[in-house]
């Protein structure tokens, strides 16, 4: 009896493994990076929901409450939390920002140290996005900055003060690096001599302004540095010439009494700080380009041979588009705040320009991005490549080849999701202001992107008062 023949037909034998193809290939692209994850969260705070945005990151963290952590840590939990920090920080909620800026502060390195040999092969097979998050250096000094605003706002200065010293570890690193990212501190050198001049440490609280000084023209620290420096002989040139330059030839140090006269401790002035937070730092997001454009960016940091490859592969139709990191398009609009203060006009001052951080950040590194992500898919199609032709030697079949290496291809980019991790709720600028006041009541109405805030506080004789208000839109 003849038996039937049993060699199925190509299509028969071609089907299973089309069918795994596709299925690996839409698995894989449906890995959305961490831009994705935050899109909900970031679109609530454009609307100024966010209580809304709260909500969302902590879906996404998987947990119920604010300053609540997730039983199991991933390596997106850091960067979650700092997110849900400043939603917090708009809140009011000070206590849970706090709590989430320090754990973020232990967690987040400018200098990712701990990174395995499978975290780099990932890197550069895949994508950027699978080791330990590495926080440029802006993002850094912000987290202290911002948690001294926290403490300030519920007028602890113990918390605040270790917060101070925190950041001025990162920030003689950024100064003997000489990393841009150092003028961002003018804004915690501010708050910081703040900080220590309500704790009476005359000499501390002027080396921070002093520093904050040497970034930005504080108008509002003539009043305190003069008065300090009648209590403390720490002097500095560029504390003299300030002096020099705007206190009136001969002007007396402030609340120093005439001769034979007795100062009234019921009536001793004192300060109301104001600390405003508006807009919102570009997010990154991933975008794709052609070839010859990326080359362009990434030809200075590529090897001669690996551009010679990349030149080929874009010749023969293997490489066609780039998948990278890029910073979403400026599409917030942004108006300096105004604040009246017992009827009258509130001078601010910036000094906490954070967006313009994040976008030399980004343009400094781009053509490193590029390069990378060059080179990974070089590897890829090599990859591609390699299994077509394993795959049609086993089966002397070059179709089934042919297709092996398309859909490893394809598969492999499919899950390069770009590096779009950063900390997307830090707000675009810092503005500062603060004025001395008889003690008693007072009205502040503050109004920063569209929300207006009022608030009535009593100043105790020699006491103080600090406003943080956040509109992150």
């Amino acid at each position: 009896m003849t038996r039937p023949h049993t060699k199925a037909p190509p299509a028969c034998r071609r089907a299973p493994l089309i069918a795994l193809s596709l299925s690996v290939v839409l698995w894989g692209s449906g890995c959305a990076g961490h831009s994705a994850r935050t899109l909900e969260a970031r679109s609530a705070l454009d609307r100024n929901q966010p209580a809304q945005a709260l909500k969302l990151l902590n879906k996404e963290l998987k947990v119920k409450a604010a300053g609540e952590l997730p039983a199991k840590e991933k390596k997106v939990t850091p960067l979650l939390v700092l997110d849900r920090s400043m939603v917090s920080l708009t809140l009011g909620d000070y206590p849970s920002t706090s709590s989430d800026l320090q754990y973020a502060d232990k967690k987040v390195e400018m200098l990712d140290l701990s990174r395995t040999a499978l975290d780099d092969i990932g890197k550069y097979l895949f994508s950027d996005s699978v080791g330990l998050y590495q926080a440029p250096p802006y993002e850094k000094i912000m987290i202290n900055t911002m948690n001294m605003q926290a403490y300030l706002a519920r007028h602890d200065l113990n918390g605040a003060r270790v917060e101070a010293r925190r950041m001025s570890i990162i920030a003689e690193y950024l100064s003997k690096n000489k990393n841009p990212a150092i003028a961002l501190n003018a804004v915690g050198s501010y708050l910081a001599g703040f900080v220590f001049e309500r704790s009476g440490r005359a000499d501390v609280a002027l080396r921070y302004y002093d520093e904050a000084l040497s970034h930005v023209e504080f108008q509002s620290l003539v009043e305190p540095v003069l008065r300090l420096t009648q209590q403390d002989p720490y002097s500095t040139p560029r504390l003299r010439d300030f002096l020099a330059r705007h206190a009136a030839p001969g002007q007396p140090a402030p609340e120093q009494p005439a001769a034979g006269a007795s100062a009234d401790p019921s009536q001793a002035p004192g300060d109301v700080l104001v600390i405003i937070n508006y807009g919102r730092v570009p997010a990154k997001v991933a975008r794709r380009i052609p070839i010859g454009l990326a080359l362009t960016y990434a030809s200075f940091f590529m090897t001669a041979a690996s551009q010679t490859t990349a030149n080929r592969m874009a010749a023969q139709g293997l490489v066609t588009w780039i998948n990278f990191p890029d910073l979403e398009k400026p599409n917030r609009k942004l108006f300096a705040p105004q604040v009246v203060l017992d009827q009258q006009g509130f001078a601010l001052e910036g000094g906490g320009a954070v967006d313009v951080a994040a976008r030399n950040v980004h343009e400094a590194e781009q053509g490193k991005v590029m390069a990378a992500a060059i080179t990974r898919l070089i590897t890829r199609v090599a990859i591609g490549t390699a299994t077509g032709a394993a795959v049609k030697g086993a089966t002397n079949d070059s179709f089934v080849g042919a297709l092996a290496s398309v859909a490893t291809q394809a598969t492999l980019t499919a899950v390069d999701t770009p590096d779009t991790r950063s900390w997307s709720t830090l707000p675009a600028r810092v503005a500062v202001g603060r004025a001395r006041l008889a003690p008693g009541q007072h009205k502040l109405v503050i109004q920063a992107q569209g929300v207006t805030r009022e608030e009535t506080f009593t100043l105790e004789p020699g006491g103080w008062h600090a406003v943080v208000l956040s509109v992150l839109r």
